[in-house]
């Protein structure tokens, strides 16, 4: 069984609501359709419901099914501006009741998503579509916030190869390949942590996680090895029972007989599945060449490190990629 088949599977045991702000990007309809044929989640899309509607049928679509919900005439939304204005206080932040009502009445729906996450009323939420990554972000954190414990929003891939030889056969989870562009070693610490959560989470087993570096054990000297070999202490520091070793040179951490010279007696050395970059430089270039190079299939960038998650699309993507992200984020949802 393909990965996405099984991540589906999952989504419809799990059924969670997930909500999908841009009712305004048509292709956000076609996929709530889908989604909701499927049993994948509960969808719920933000926006004025007769002008969402009306586009549906225009298009033909059906969302029997879907609950169409307009923030501005929401009776949680004084609920929901209130919750907003006491979180940014609780961070130090201070915000007046006004300019927390723009936030989560603006049209791009993204704060109120954010607040209906917070409050309980979605699992998960989706956009993307017709915002900037950037902008994403900015609202799941400041409105669900993050995980327990961790500091650091990050991201992870899903890399499928050809080889079944590697990885959780031939799965392998990389990371960070797409938010941090150079995390200290307490950061690489907690990406590790939230990846190896995740390694659980959609392929069922323990993670074995390698701190990636071009040295392997002391074998070179350098302040970027030695940040690795932090994060590595830290990390056991944080979760004594993670199977974690590092600095870890990438032939080291996935090959047995390079991995026993190496790194002799590691528990994670030759048979890794969780793969954490030192940098972004290291982590954007390694998971293209394996996909460009290695024709494996990567399947992300996946959010992790937030309470409840909040998952970007490309502003390019298609419905299937919508279909997908959503089963992803309401496989994520059912163990926030």
């Amino acid at each position: 069984m393909h990965l996405f088949d099984q991540i589906k599977e999952k989504a419809k045991r799990y059924h969670q609501i997930i909500v999908l702000p841009e009712s305004y990007d048509e292709r956000i309809l076609y996929a709530a359709e889908t989604i909701t044929h499927e049993k994948l989640a509960k969808i719920v899309i933000l926006g004025d419901p007769a002008k969402i509607q009306a586009k549906a049928d225009e298009q033909g679509i059906n969302l029997g099914g879907v609950e169409l919900i307009n923030p501005v005439t929401s009776p949680n939304l004084d609920q929901y501006i209130s919750n907003f204005v006491e979180l940014r206080k609780r961070r130090g932040k201070t915000i007046v009741y006004t300019e927390a009502r723009e936030l989560l009445t603006a049209t791009d729906n993204l704060y109120f998503a954010g607040m209906m996450e917070h409050s309980g009323d979605a699992g998960g939420q989706v956009a993307g579509a017709a915002n900037t990554t950037g902008n994403v972000l900015k609202a799941g954190i400041q409105t669900v916030g993050l995980a327990s414990g961790i500091k650091t929003v990050s991201s992870f891939f899903l890399m499928i190869t050809k080889s079944h030889f590697f990885g959780e056969n031939g799965i392998i989870l990389f990371a960070d390949c797409a938010v941090n562009p150079n995390p200290n070693a307490q950061a690489l610490a907690e990406i590790a942590i939230a990846t190896a959560g995740n390694c659980k989470v959609f392929l069922d087993v323990e993670a074995l996680v390698a701190l990636l570096s071009f040295s392997s054990k002391g074998s070179a000297t350098h302040p970027d090895a030695d940040k690795v070999t932090k994060a590595l202490e830290i990390a056991r520091q944080m979760k004594p029972d993670l199977q974690i070793d590092g600095e870890l040179q990438a032939d080291a951490a996935l090959l047995p007989s390079v991995g026993g010279k190496k790194a002799q007696g590691s528990p994670v050395a030759g048979k890794a599945n969780v793969l954490i970059f030192p940098n972004l430089d290291a982590g954007n270039i390694g998971y293209k060449l394996v996909e460009c190079v290695g024709e494996a299939e990567a399947v992300g960038p996946i959010i992790q490190g937030l309470a409840k998650p909040v998952n970007y699309l490309s502003r390019g993507c298609s419905v299937d990629a919508i279909v997908n992200l959503t089963a992803i984020t309401a496989v994520q949802a059912s163990q926030s």
